[in-house]
């Protein structure tokens, strides 16, 4: 229930004014925020106080899969709090057991463990843990366009701006992914791009010294950097570079598992298989904050007998995990995946291929599931990024047309909850399609 306790003349200016009196926001320069105030939503719709209604193609931060407010969701997690709303870690719990069970159950056979944590930058961090334990090495290899999370070693890892003012942690060295339509190695083919990317990754490995790497970290597909999706043969031969150098291979699915891209993993469409699986957002849509490891075998036997020296207070916290099961199974039972897979295929796909070519302004639709990001150039021909000035019209034109959108540097990223129907992917291309078609330079 809202109380209004403040001079506010309604629900959504009180929000407003106690958001700038008292809330502090990440990644922001505070006097210059006027957030959207968002009092509730229902599958792929949210809304404000006054009524307002948003078709949400941001999944808010790409992790609201199952979409807004699942019943079934919502109420494994009422259910929970009745019986038991906390417990300490060291517990055995039924939910927490049945949690992951669930997780391990769609991950490679050679997984059997679940370490949980409060979200995706800790499950970066203890994956970075585990790996250097297992290996008894240092240093931690991930690329510059990536985003890993918000936390002493995850930060580091992460490649773009971010790690620059909170570079504290150490062992972490930085190489170039593929990304064909910005090549940094004079690509003109995914095949050229991807044997050229493998064989800079192999330099960046030897002058390092293998012997001194304990993993390679790769968000499976890029989300942030520009949902980046590896051309052929890629991380299967990074798989090839870690096994013939002894170095673990750690995918983050945080942003891109739990049926973003039509698939449980999103690894699962690219012939690999690693060592370490980190995940958060998706595996319950971030209905309670929650994440995890997913670890092999081989490293998991290592602390039979040796103390793992880690934990968290929150670990497995029975209200996550009941909003875990709840959610994958609703997912496997009403074919949410499926769903994802299939909108990618038959409506995103071509929808978004159609838009660009209508506008100019589009120089390249990538994705795929219900994960895709147009990126928008001044110049097809120069590939010249669109200006922070005129994407900052492009968000005020599409919330002013009831859309949500998630945009980042010069894309626009195409991130609807898996539930979305084709009635609402027509309705938001037919938005991106008026708002592009503006006089917007």
């Amino acid at each position: 229930m809202f109380v209004n306790d403040t001079t506010a003349a309604s629900p959504n200016d009180a929000a407003l004014e106690l958001d700038r009196a008292y809330v502090f926001h990440s990644w922001s320069a505070q006097a210059a925020l006027k957030p959207l105030v968002i009092a509730g939503g229902k599958g792929s719709r949210v809304w404000d106080y006054d009524g307002r209604s948003y078709l949400d193609f941001s999944s808010q931060l790409v992790n609201v899969n199952i979409g807004h407010q699942h019943p079934a969701v919502t109420q494994a997690i009422i259910d929970q709090a009745g019986t038991l709303a906390t417990v300490a870690p060291a517990t055995a719990n039924l939910m927490r057991g049945e949690a992951a069970k669930r997780i391990v159950d769609r991950a490679p056979a050679s997984f059997n463990k679940v370490f949980f944590t409060n979200g995706g930058a800790d499950a970066i961090e203890n994956a970075i843990r585990l790996a250097r334990l297992h290996t008894g090495r240092d240093k931690v290899l991930s690329t510059y366009r990536s985003y890993h999370g918000n936390t002493g070693a995850a930060i580091v890892a992460t490649g773009d701006w971010r790690r620059i003012p909170n570079e504290f942690a150490r062992g972490h060295v930085h190489f170039f992914g593929p990304y064909l339509y910005r090549s940094e190695f004079w690509a003109t083919t995914p095949e050229q791009e991807s044997v050229r990317a493998l064989r800079h990754l192999e330099r960046v490995i030897q002058s390092e010294g293998p012997t001194t790497i304990a993993a390679v970290l790769l968000e499976s597909i890029p989300g942030t950097a520009g949902v980046l999706v590896p051309p052929p043969g890629y991380l299967a031969g990074v798989r090839a570079l870690c096994d013939r150098y002894g170095i673990l291979l750690i995918l983050d699915e945080v942003m891109a598992g739990f049926g973003r891209t039509g698939r449980w993993f999103a690894f699962e469409g690219y012939d690999v298989t690693p060592d370490l699986i980190a995940f958060a957002k998706g595996v319950n849509s971030g209905y309670v904050p929650t994440g995890g490891v997913i670890i092999s075998e081989s490293i998991a036997n290592d602390f039979e007998t040796t103390v793992f020296p880690g934990g968290l207070t929150y670990s497995g916290h029975p209200l996550a995990m009941a909003s875990i099961v709840a959610a994958l199974d609703a997912m496997e039972n009403e074919g949410i995946v499926a769903n994802a897979a299939r909108i990618g295929r038959d409506r995103l796909a071509p929808g978004l291929a159609a838009l660009r070519e209508k506008h100019p302004i589009i120089g390249e639709v990538r994705g795929e599931g219900v994960f895709w990001a147009l990126e928008l150039v001044a110049d097809r021909d120069t590939r010249a990024p669109l200006s922070g000035v005129v994407m900052s019209r492009i968000k005020t034109e599409l919330l002013a047309r009831n859309l949500l959108p998630f945009l980042v540097d010069n894309r626009i990223h195409v991130v609807p909850p898996c539930v979305v129907t084709d009635d609402e992917v027509a309705e938001a291309l037919a938005i991106y399609d008026e708002v592009l078609g503006l006089d917007l330079l």
